[in-house]
C-alpha cells in the first residue's frame, strides 16, 4: 500500500514538474513576441514623435455604448481583394499618401528590402509611450512611420 503511495505521488510530482517548465516556457515565448516597437512617426504637418512600445490600436464599436479595444503588433491592410496582416518586426518603413474614397493608401517597405502598395483595412492610430507619457497618432495624420 505504501509503495502505491510513494509512486502516486512521484506521478504527481513530476506533472507538477513538467506543467510548471512548459508554462514558464510559454510565459518566456510570449514576452518575447510582444517585445515593444520603436516607431518615429511623422504626421502630415512634418512634426515627429518618437514612439516606444507602440501597436495599432482600433475599437470595434459593439452598440452606441460600448466597444472593444484592439492592439495589434502589426497593420492591418488591403491589396486587391486579400486582406494581409503585415507585422511590425517585418516593416522597416510606411509611407501614407493623401486618402481616396477606397481607404488610406500606404507603401510599405520591408526589412528585407521587398515592397508593396495596399490600403488601410482598418482606420486606428499608432498608440506607444513617449518621454511626455502615452500617445496616439491617428493613421490618417501620418505621413511617415520609420521602425528601429
Amino acid at each position: 500500500m505504501q509503495r502505491k503511495s510513494v509512486l502516486v505521488d512521484s506521478v504527481r510530482l513530476a506533472a507538477l514538474f513538467f506543467v510548471f517548465l512548459f508554462g514558464a516556457s510559454l510565459a518566456e515565448a510570449e514576452q518575447k513576441s510582444h517585445r515593444g516597437f520603436h516607431v518615429m512617426a511623422t504626421d502630415d504637418k512634418g512634426i515627429e514623435t518618437d514612439l516606444q512600445n507602440t501597436v495599432f490600436y482600433y475599437e470595434e464599436k459593439i452598440s452606441d455604448t460600448s466597444f472593444i479595444p484592439h492592439e495589434l503588433t502589426g497593420i492591418p491592410v488591403k491589396r486587391g481583394a486579400a486582406a494581409v496582416h503585415v507585422k511590425f518586426d517585418q516593416i522597416k518603413e510606411i509611407e501614407f499618401k493623401t486618402g481616396s474614397e477606397q481607404g488610406l493608401p500606404l507603401f510599405i517597405i520591408l526589412t528585407n528590402g521587398k515592397t508593396g502598395e495596399f490600403q488601410l483595412a482598418i482606420m486606428g492610430s499608432f498608440k506607444g509611450t513617449s518621454d511626455f507619457g502615452e500617445v496616439q497618432v491617428p493613421a490618417s495624420g501620418i505621413k511617415k512611420d520609420v521602425f528601429h
